[in-house]
């Protein structure tokens, strides 16, 4: 092989290495390339994957924060046996489910001469009309309505659309419903809220029960066994309340002190046992004339008393006119024809309730000495 061939070889071999560190660093070039690109796939998949499950993580701590509430909602509708505070808590969990806006509790009252308890959470109680059930008087698992309103009707955004209601049970009897509204239209009821919905009234129902057994057992607790009127430990608790109440919201408060005239004579003549059953018409006959809102009371003996809220001395005699004219309008009993004697007044702005009742026995013991069958007003002094 001659200089000029091997000069020719080695160029040649000189151009191949020099071909192949081109193709190699070209290849190396592409592959580190594809392998950024490789990683760069796999950093977004990592990224995208990351970002769904810090949206699925934020989601579940949501949903186990929005699990606490609703369990410690849950767990405080048992913690009372106060009635107000049962139902207001049974409707604030009822409003907390997805989409609902108004919720309402009706409980059937146990005694036949008291309307049912209605209260609302959303919306007003008065007037709230019963979701009824199927016309047949099959009994529903739950039940779920929805409104339609006349084109043009007022404000649509503030009306109610749609409702679900559950049964209130205990021990296998109704005691009432649990109903929720959602003022958004289109909102439809499923499966999991009827869920929900069951779980609450679940809770809600033992609940109302022991409330309504402490409040029946709070109210003969309150009652003069004899009349049937409040009696006087009820008497001076209220006539407190009322007091400070009057004054908190500068309200009036009337109070008339009453007693039956010469009782004394009356129970000597026809005994103790009559005595009581003249007492216990003449409560009878006081409940038929007082106002709704007046709170009519034995305080002792033959004496009793009414507190009159958002009254004053006027309304007071008018008061003491009715209750004059229903016990001396028709003999009682064996005792005859009676008559009362009473003290009016109302609330003074130095006044307590103890000066208050104070003022109006004063009253009392004045019409007495005045020759009875009358009113004397703890202001006039006559």
């Amino acid at each position: 092989m001659n200089h000029n061939l091997l000069i020719v070889i080695s160029g040649a071999l000189g151009g191949c290495v020099l071909l192949l560190a081109v193709l190699l660093a070209l290849v190396g070039r592409r592959s580190k390339r594809r392998a950024d690109e490789r990683v760069g796939a796999v950093v977004e998949t990592l990224e995208k994957r990351m970002d769904e499950l810090a949206q699925e993580l934020a989601g579940a701590v949501e949903r186990a924060e929005e699990e606490g509430r609703r369990s410690r909602f849950l767990g405080e509708i048992g913690g009372s046996i106060d009635m107000d505070e049962v139902l207001a808590r049974t409707l604030e969990a009822g409003t907390r489910l997805d989409g609902v806006d108004a919720a309402l509790i009706r409980i059937d009252e146990r005694a036949k001469d008291e309307g049912p308890t209605i209260a609302a959470h959303g919306l007003a109680a008065d007037g709230a009309e019963a979701i009824a059930g199927p016309p047949d008087g099959s009994r529903a698992r739950a039940i779920e309505v929805s409104y339609r309103y006349a084109d043009g009707a007022a404000d649509p955004r503030g009306l109610i659309h749609g409702g679900l209601a559950v049964p209130l049970e205990e021990s296998g009897s109704r005691v009432g419903y649990l109903a929720v509204y959602t003022r958004t239209a289109g909102r439809r009821f499923g499966e999991d809220d009827v869920r929900q919905l069951e779980e609450l009234t679940g809770r809600a129902a033992p609940a109302i029960e022991n409330a309504q057994r402490f409040r029946e057992a709070r109210q003969l607790a309150d009652l003069d066994a004899l009349t049937g009127l409040h009696n006087r430990r009820y008497f001076h608790e209220m006539l407190a309340r009322e007091c400070a109440r009057a004054h908190r919201y500068n309200r009036r408060l009337g109070l008339i002190v009453f007693d039956i005239d010469d009782f004394k004579v009356v129970n000597d003549r026809i005994g103790h046992l009559a005595g009581d059953a003249v007492l216990a018409e003449a409560a009878t006959r006081v409940r038929e004339v007082v106002r709704t809102a007046d709170i009519p009371c034995r305080v002792g003996g033959d004496e009793f008393a009414v507190i009159m809220p958002e009254s004053g001395i006027e309304q007071g005699e008018q008061l003491f006119a009715r209750i004059q004219a229903t016990i001396a309008g028709h003999p009682i009993g064996q005792a005859g024809r009676l008559h009362v004697s009473a003290g009016v007044t109302d609330l003074k702005a130095e006044d307590d309730s103890i000066s208050l009742f104070e003022r109006a026995d004063d009253a009392l013991y004045r019409a007495k000495e005045a020759g009875k069958g009358q009113s004397v007003t703890a202001n006039s002094g006559a």
